[in-house]
This record gives structure tokens, C-alpha cells and sequence, in this order.
């Protein structure tokens, strides 16, 4: 007990320590932000490297992924004692909503994962003092549970597209959709589902053709 209240005078002599007006530490909040920080990024990356990735080879989501959910983590828990908890919760939402990177548009799914980095990140970061680390860690784990039931059992499908040139302008003719489809899945070695004429470029006798196909039935061989 002696060396318990010594160590307890310790770190209140250590949380009273300022500078520039600013606590040094305070032990208890550092203690939660690592615990935090640290269950929440092993949940991240059990949804997004243990599910995700088994599912989707789009490795170029990977870094947005834990990125995004670091920086709403670490923004969310500095900012919560600034009482707008929920308000800001919710504005944050509603700029990820309408969030659209330029170079490429996200599809669906990739979408949704997003909105769950976001909201496991949102939740480990604002969940206050009246919620146990039980019921933070039982959230957390069915949020995970969900998505293995809708990724393994439920077995839901990917459909990924491509947009190609195809040059053989007389297999674009209406009536000729079969031979254009075998054509198509021979040269790309993928089984299409379907595809989309885009434009024809009658000056250079092109089409630009949209293909779509289901991820988990890609061959290993990918299309340059």
C-alpha cells in the first residue's frame, strides 16, 4: 500500500508538470489511448487483411484503409472531450459521404468497407466512460462477425470491370452479342458475366467496351 500511494503521488506530481500551458501527461488518458488505439487497429486489420483481402485483389485499398482509420481514430479521441461527441460524429459522416477520389471511383463494396473503417474507428475513438471495455470489445467483435457472415457464408460475389479497345468492329453489330462475348472471354482468359458497348470510333474502326466479371472466379492470370 506504502509503494502504491507513492506511485500514485508520482504520477499526479507528473500530471500537474505544464509547459506552454499544456499538461506534460495524463496517465490515464495516455493508458486509454493506447489500449484504444491498439484493439482498434487489430480490428482494422482483421477486417481489412483477414476479410477483406481474402475476398477483393485490389491491394490499392489496403493503405487507404489503415490510413483513413488511424487519422479518424487519433482525430476523433483527441477531439472528444470537446463535447460535440455525436455532432461530430455525424458531420463526419457527411464528409466521407461525398468524398470521391479523382483518379478512379470507388465501387460498392470497397465503399462499404470504408464507411466500417470508419465507424469501428469512430466508436473505439468516442465510446465515453459509461461503456465498458466488454461492451467496446463485444461491438467491435460483432462488427467482424457480421462481415465473415456476409464475406464466408453467405458467399456474396464481387463483380469487378474492365474497360477494354476492341478492334473487331464486325463482332459489334447487334445480333452478333454471343460471338463478341466467346471473343472476348478468350482473348481476356476471364469468364465475363456481361459487357457494355461504350462508344464506336467508326474513324479508327475501335469499341470501347466495358466487361464485367465476378472477382472470385478470375483466372490467376490477370489482364495487362
Amino acid at each position: 500500500m506504502h509503494v502504491l500511494n507513492i506511485l500514485l503521488q508520482a504520477d499526479s506530481g507528473i500530471e500537474s508538470l505544464k509547459l506552454f500551458g499544456m499538461k506534460l501527461i495524463n496517465v490515464e488518458d495516455f493508458i486509454s489511448l493506447l489500449v484504444r488505439f491498439s484493439m482498434n487497429l487489430i480490428v482494422i486489420i482483421i477486417i481489412v487483411i483477414g476479410l477483406y483481402a481474402k475476398t477483393s485483389r485490389r491491394k490499392d485499398f489496403y493503405f487507404s484503409y489503415i490510413a483513413i482509420s488511424i487519422g479518424i481514430f487519433l482525430l476523433c479521441f483527441l477531439l472528444a472531450n470537446v463535447k460535440m461527441e455525436l455532432g461530430f460524429a455525424l458531420g463526419l459522416f457527411a464528409v466521407f459521404s461525398i468524398i470521391r477520389y479523382r483518379t478512379d471511383s470507388i465501387p460498392i463494396k470497397e465503399m462499404t468497407y470504408l464507411f466500417v473503417v470508419i465507424i469501428v474507428s469512430v466508436i473505439n475513438a468516442l465510446a465515453n466512460k459509461k461503456i465498458s471495455y466488454v461492451e467496446l470489445f463485444t461491438t467491435n467483435l460483432l462488427i467482424v462477425g457480421g462481415l465473415f457472415i456476409l464475406e464466408k457464408i453467405l458467399n456474396l460475389r464481387q463483380e469487378l470491370s474492365y474497360r477494354i479497345l476492341y478492334e473487331k468492329i464486325e463482332n459489334v453489330q447487334a445480333g452478333r452479342e454471343e460471338e463478341l462475348l466467346a471473343d472476348l472471354k478468350l482473348r481476356t482468359g476471364i469468364n465475363i458475366k456481361r459487357f457494355e458497348i461504350v462508344r464506336i470510333d467508326f474513324l479508327r474502326d475501335v469499341a470501347y467496351i466495358n466487361i464485367y466479371f465476378d472477382i472470385n472466379g478470375m483466372k490467376k492470370t490477370e489482364m495487362r
